[in-house]
């Protein structure tokens, strides 16, 4: 979700059904730090550039990347809000280590899924020290 439009229905200053919102699945990487997504994806939900950054890639290539957000990621009874980086040849979404430890959310290695972690099914637990 838009981050910016969630605040905006919170506020009252539009209604909640109108938060630009998408389903997607995407790609658990440990080897991420955050959030990439497509050019795309972006534009259905409505999000502007902040900033460029330059970040190296799996194939260690460097190159000058726009950062958009922030963005609201919802996954069981988690949440975590993040910029995401923009990735325009992608053809799948990546979600890296930073949301994951927000959301308190484990990779099962067994199932290759990702869960909630065990010990904390109620909600998540960030560990800020």
């Amino acid at each position: 979700m838009n981050s910016f439009e969630v605040t905006a229905a919170k506020k009252g200053l539009i209604a909640k059904e109108d938060v630009k919102r998408l389903t997607v699945n995407a790609l658990v990487d440990s080897g991420v730090a955050t959030l990439t997504i497509s050019e795309e994806i972006a534009e259905q939900l409505g999000l502007v550039v902040q900033e460029q950054m330059k970040v190296t890639l799996a194939d260690g290539s460097c190159r000058l990347c726009d950062i958009v957000g922030p963005i609201d990621i919802r996954f069981a009874n988690r949440s975590a809000c993040c910029r995401a980086f923009l990735l325009p040849e992608a053809d799948e979404i990546l979600l890296g280590v930073i949301p994951l430890e927000e959301m308190d959310v484990i990779i099962d290695p067994t199932s290759q899924k990702l869960v909630v972690h065990p010990d904390r099914p109620q909600g998540a637990q960030l560990r800020l020290k």
